[in-house]
């Protein structure tokens, strides 16, 4: 069992790379984004009370462009499309 922020109760390796990978194509095809621009996925689950709890974060590194975070209060595995969208356009 790892202890911390990042992983705990997650699932395995293969299935968070799997999922970050979805998650990864999803972002570049809802905000065409071009190759060259780099996306970060991770599942994070924060202890603060004030948190939701299980965090998915993405980050949009576009060249030229600002870093753009994303928060979506939910495990990578229950990111769909449409959360994705409301997301990307509201800049959350």
């Amino acid at each position: 069992m790892r202890l911390g922020l990042f992983g705990k109760g997650g699932p395995d390796k293969a299935q968070a790379a799997e999922q970050a990978g979805r998650i990864k194509a999803l972002v570049r095809e809802i905000a065409g984004l071009p190759e060259a621009a780099a996306i970060a996925v991770n599942e994070i689950l924060c202890a603060d009370p004030a948190c939701p709890g299980t965090e998915t974060v993405i980050l949009v590194m576009n060249p030229g462009e600002k870093t753009k975070a994303v928060k979506l209060a939910m495990a990578m595995a229950e990111v769909t499309p449409e959360a994705l969208r409301e997301a990307l356009s509201s800049g959350a």
